[in-house]
């Protein structure tokens, strides 16, 4: 079917355009008027268009029951629980405001229920799993900038505009009046949701028992009113005890893939697990050693990481919004705030009930496939568990402001600020477990563990596609450690090794290359680098096209929420 709305109103918007100075204003307005009547009539005329994706798309995800265990807890925080999912609900809709708009636009008007489903997993019509594909007919590709900023601005007119605070993390770009681009910060856009999300998080305030998770729980809800989160996140940082975690607010700008300034609202409740935690706490005094022995000169590693941050592990029993679209979360690595990192470090927090999924469910069947049967005995949990925790860890090394000093590497690198550091954190989590084995501090297993499992991580995680941050960074480390014969491909069976001493080099040489491009800040190279590594070869291609004709899920989805829990 034709698209028969869309083109006359853009036609119409066009000739206000191209009118006379002196007709702006009240051209502008008219135009203001013209996207507000065409805008929902096309999207509504697309979404009567036939649905398109094929069945193997609509069977990408298993499903998995987030029920932790609560015995532990008191009524108080099982009641608490039930009010921080509360706030996560919200954080929800927030975020498909943010990545669609209005969802019962979309989702009213799907006739089959396959369909439908999968774009409430993908938070609208954009396939996540499949670089963003549109899999509803007519609707055309995601904007780069999503509902971040204005659909008919360039990216010069965002450069010219003499703004203070415009590459902020908490604000929304739009026009004013006169078609001038203006900030709305989210506490104004979203007033009636945050608020609600504050007096939530006031009353789990009071239900908490541990004093520190108490104030923090203020201090967040504060936060979101101000669009000021520095106080909340060195208050997280000081919680130690508390078995009730909760990540909630807007954190990570991997949806704004115009800039990677703005940030999406998401919500993790966790259940912390003792027992594991108490093995991982070992690890973050070794933060200033280990940068010390980074593979860069001495420029690169000046910095000196904070010495509190600390390792735990969790159950999730809840997430939302951000988190819980496309590839879900395994391991966090937080706060952001690049002041409060130097200050302190960060927090990395493993959440084990989802990573034991993926590895059940996707590493070791992928595995199976592609590694090669010899090698296939190094595939365990433990190391799959290490390598991801030590991702997180390593976020906290290398540099986190340019060395000329005008900026942050996130703001120098712009949208390719993600896709970097997830690379640098991936391959200096090796670069740590390396040094932690000949420190005896790991001693389960063999470092070979480490490296198979590292590999068939890629090709779990490779298929998360380019519009995933996560996706890019393990794109550019396949090719990058198949041009250094880190791997070999068996052409008969189809399968991988790794090689040893090629591996091992190819840690070492990619670690430095990456830490050099972010202390040098030069987005021009950056972006460079990422089109020659980021990229799916034909033989890449055809070996994950295995995976889905294995019905080998790509990733998984949550049946989660009060009802799941008993709450």
């Amino acid at each position: 079917m034709k698209n028969i709305l869309l083109a006359p109103a853009a036609v119409l918007l066009a000739g206000l355009v191209a009118c006379s100075s002196g007709e702006q204003k009240a051209n502008d307005d008219k135009r203001d008027q013209l996207q507000k009547v065409a805008e929902p009539a096309a999207r509504a005329e697309k979404l009567q268009q036939t649905e398109q994706t094929t069945p193997s798309r609509l069977d990408i995800y298993a499903e998995v029951e987030l029920n932790p265990n609560l015995e532990g807890l008191s009524e108080n925080q099982k009641t608490m629980i039930g009010l921080l999912i509360d706030a996560g609900k919200i954080t929800d809709d927030l975020f498909w405001k943010q990545v669609w708009g209005d969802r019962s636009t979309l989702l009213d008007s799907i006739s089959d229920p396959k369909v439908k489903l999968f774009a409430e997993y993908n938070y609208g019509p954009w396939d996540r799993l499949d670089s963003d594909k549109p899999f509803i007919d007519g609707l055309g590709e995601r904007p780069k900038g999503v509902q971040y900023y204005p659909r008919d601005m360039s990216k010069d007119e965002f450069e010219a505009w003499q703004q203070e605070g415009k590459d902020g993390l908490y604000s929304l770009v739009k026009r004013d009046e006169n078609g001038d681009l203006m900030l709305v910060k989210y506490s104004q856009e979203y007033a009636a949701e945050i608020k609600r999300i504050a007096e939530l998080l006031g009353q789990a305030s009071d239900l908490a028992e541990d004093p520190e998770f108490s104030a923090y729980l203020k201090l967040r809800a504060q936060a979101m009113l101000d669009d000021d989160y520095q106080a909340s996140d060195l208050a997280w940082m000081s919680m130690k005890n508390n078995p009730v975690e909760v990540v909630i607010g807007p954190i990570e700008s991997y949806q704004d893939a115009l800039y990677g300034y703005r940030t999406a609202f998401e919500t993790f409740v966790l259940i912390k697990d003792q027992a594991w935690s108490s093995r991982l706490s070992k690890f973050a005094k070794y933060m200033p050693e280990l940068q010390q022995g980074l593979p860069v000169d001495a420029q690169y590693k000046a910095e000196v990481p904070g010495r509190d941050a600390d390792l735990n592990a969790y159950d999730m029993a809840y997430c939302a919004g951000d988190c819980n679209s496309g590839s879900k979360t395994i391991a966090i690595n937080l706060p952001n705030d690049e002041e409060v990192q130097l200050a302190k470090g960060t927090r990395r927090l493993q959440i084990k009930n989802a990573m034991r999924a993926k590895f059940d469910k996707i590493l070791l069947p992928i595995a199976g496939e592609l590694i090669a049967e010899d090698q296939r005995r190094y595939i365990t949990f433990d190391a799959f568990f290490a390598n991801t925790m030590f991702h997180e860890v390593a976020h906290g090394l290398g540099i986190k402001n340019t060395l000329d000093g005008s900026t942050t590497v996130r703001q120098a690198l712009k949208e390719h600020a993600s896709a970097l550091e997830e690379g640098k954190a991936d391959i200096l989590g090796l670069y740590m477990i390396q040094e932690m084995r000949e420190k005896g501090e790991i001693s389960e297993g063999e470092l070979m563990d480490n490296y198979v499992t590292f590999l068939a991580g890629i090709f779990r995680s490779v298929r998360f596609g380019a519009s995933s941050a996560h996706g890019r960074a393990n794109m550019i480390r396949f090719n990058y450690f198949s041009d250094a014969g880190a791997f070999s491909r068996d052409e008969t069976l189809g399968t991988y090794r790794v090689n040893v001493v090629e591996f091992e080099k190819a840690i070492k040489d990619l670690s430095r290359e990456l830490l050099v491009m972010q202390g040098n800040g030069d987005y021009l190279a950056v972006s460079q680098f990422v089109d020659l590594q980021g990229n799916v070869s034909a033989q890449l291609k055809a070996d994950l096209d295995r995976l889905g004709a294995a019905n080998i899920p790509v990733d998984i989805v949550y049946k989660q929420g009060r009802e799941v829990l008993g709450l």
